[in-house]
């Protein structure tokens, strides 16, 4: 089987962990029973050993993917002259009142049908434990097979003579036109352990599937131009929410390239107080309060524990809401593509990344003023943030990148500083809460004038990436939309133009440049695509400044690199296709704030 490229899968989910499916009926990457739970699918980075999940003819032929309308809920179609099948893929969404990963059912139901002429299916169940570290034993049961390791057990239910091969499941069967053929692959923990031989009932948890996603995107309140599409990025941003605890996972899979062959492969199945806050921002901003509030909880519970190594808070959690997140490499797996090291945890946990308090700051200014107002309690705990991120914003710090270099004077550190300090005495004033007012307006006027004075290049007309560099850097394109700068001051628009000129390539944003003498010192070898936020950021930007055409046509430029249902991933690579992890909220929170800005400006 061979590995197929990133963008070429759609995704399903629970609200507690995912599935990748790709267009030829196979599922190669999945964790269970949550987001950060080790692998039982994994051929995305190893097609030999990751362990796979197929369903599809038996002969060769074009293949088509949709999404049910206005769901998560996937249908692969199958297009062979002998007949058309098709395979619909989901996960039930149950919002348990126990609402703990390991006593609610995860299951993947997939449901074939046969629409033109006799279909004959191969369904194919191999998994891989604990990122194929584990070894299994396949064991036929009433109605299935039973998968289990001494610690993780899955059942596979379906109509059939099922045979066994090793350690692998395989079924085939014909379906004439109109039948259908009901599968569920069940993870079994011993609190949902009557499911092992619950009755598979795909037609009617397909049809609360499809009513439960419904339900939830009908609170949607965007109808400008770009509905369709911003409303599969809110889909995607929800299947990336963790319905126990309310945490945003900044992707929900790990180790995928930012270059082929290289090395910079990361894991991205945690909570990043930065990519969760933009999510919040984006959510609250189409009308979904309710996931908002569920973060904000997440969020208040981290500042109340303020066990943060380098501060109150950590850059990223566990979705439970662990700090310590050990970085290892799976010396077993071959990676995608031969891109190795398979990297698991995230060593960036421990690094000091100060702008994690402006994106924290803004989410919880919004949230107060559009969603409900916090409470006494809480806004004192964030009061001490503000105080610590007044008395430290001067430090060198890792930065928005997570640079594995030495600390730097980051502008983009010390502009969400400035941020925090500024919405928290907004926040503040609109309230009339207790507040060291001197200190704090005093300390972000400081940020102000630092940034004017050692951010800014007179030469080369633009900011710069740190104090100590002149490099370019695509995250100052925030400063007018953070409200730091006016969008038309000659500083910025000079700064957009310096950004065009060096970092953009036919419309796409690297986030630094890594070659040439102003190249940006990361600590890591090789090269990486371009960055798909900052491309929507320069969208953003170019829109505030009433560049508008230049903004539009970029905007409609980057659509065309979505997947075929509408799916970013991290980057992409010269040739077009994805790169990193997939898919990837910071995208897709990207495109929804500059759809929402550039429709604004566009209806004026």
């Amino acid at each position: 089987m061979a590995q197929r490229p990133i963008e070429s899968c759609g995704v399903i989910g629970d609200l507690h962990t995912v599935a990748l499916v790709a267009m030829d009926g196979t599922i190669d990457w999945c964790c269970m029973p949550q987001f950060d739970s080790p692998s039982v699918f994994a051929a995305l980075l190893d097609e030999n050993k990751g362990g796979h999940f197929k369903l599809a003819p038996e002969q060769a032929g074009t293949n088509r993917q949709m999404y049910m309308p206005e769901t998560n809920v996937l249908l692969t179609r199958f297009l062979r002259r002998e007949g058309v099948g098709e395979v619909i893929d989901f996960m039930p969404v149950r919002e348990d009142k126990r609402q703990q990963s390991e006593s609610v059912m995860h299951e993947i139901v997939r449901i074939a049908r046969a629409v033109r002429g006799a279909v004959r299916f191969r369904l194919e169940c191999a998994p891989a434990f604990n990122y194929a570290r584990t070894p299994h034993r396949a064991t036929s049961i009433e109605g299935g097979v039973l998968f289990q390791t001494e610690e993780d057990r899955m059942v596979l239910l379906g109509p059939g003579e099922w045979k066994i091969e090793g350690d692998i499941a395989i079924l085939d069967f014909t379906l004439q036109p109109g039948e259908t053929a009901e599968f569920a692959l069940r993870y079994i923990t011993q609190e949902n352990a009557d499911s092992l031989k619950a009755p598979v009932d795909g037609n009617r948890l397909m049809n609360e599937t499809l009513a439960f996603w419904r339900e939830w995107l009908s609170q949607c309140k965007y109808e400008g131009r770009w509905r369709e599409t911003v409303l599969r990025s809110a889909l995607a941003l929800k299947l990336l929410t963790h319905h126990p605890t309310g945490a945003i996972v900044a992707s929900p899979t790990c180790s995928l390239p930012e270059e082929i062959g290289g090395v910079r492969n990361w894991d991205y199945r945690y909570t990043w107080v930065r990519d969760a806050a933009f999510t919040v921002y984006s959510l609250v901003r189409l009308g979904f309060p309710g996931e908002a509030t569920a973060f904000i909880g997440w969020l208040a519970q981290r500042i109340h524990e303020a066990t943060g190594a380098q501060g109150p808070l950590n850059t990223m959690y566990s979705i439970d809401g662990v700090s310590d997140l050990p970085e290892f490499t799976l010396e077993n797996m071959a990676g995608y593509r031969n891109s190795r090291p398979v990297r698991i945890g995230n060593a960036a946990s421990n690094q000091l990344q100060l702008d994690i308090y402006g994106e924290m700051m803004d989410a919880i200014y919004l949230y107060d003023k559009h969603v409900s107002p916090i409470s006494y309690d809480l806004w004192m705990r964030i009061h001490g943030v503000l105080v610590w991120v007044a008395e430290n914003w001067g430090q060198p710090d890792d930065g928005l990148w997570e640079v594995r270099s030495e600390r730097q004077q980051f502008v983009y550190s010390k502009l969400q500083c400035w941020v925090a300090l500024d919405r928290g005495i907004r926040l503040a004033s609109q309230r009339s809460l207790p507040l060291d007012r001197v200190k704090l307006e005093m300390e972000r006027d400081r940020i102000f004038a630092s940034i004017m004075e050692n951010g800014w290049d007179e030469q080369q007309q633009s900011f710069t990436q740190s104090y100590e560099s002149k490099s370019l850097d695509a995250s100052n394109l925030m400063m007018p939309i953070v409200k730091f700068i006016a969008p038309r001051d000659p500083r910025m628009l000079s700064t957009i133009d310096r950004i065009m000129e060096k970092l953009v390539s036919d419309s796409l944003v690297y986030r630094y440049g890594l070659d040439g003498e102003l190249a940006t010192k990361d600590g890591l070898t090789g090269h990486e695509g371009t960055f798909s936020m900052c491309t929507f950021w320069l969208v953003d930007a170019l829109a505030r400044a009433e560049r508008l055409d230049e903004a539009r046509f970029i905007f409609e430029k980057m659509l065309s690199y979505a997947n075929h249902l509408g799916l970013y991933s991290e980057e992409i690579s010269a040739t077009g296709s994805a790169l990193g992890n997939f898919p990837q909220a910071f995208t897709h929170l990207g495109l929804i704030s500059a759809a929402l800005h550039l429709d604004e400006k566009l209806r004026r």
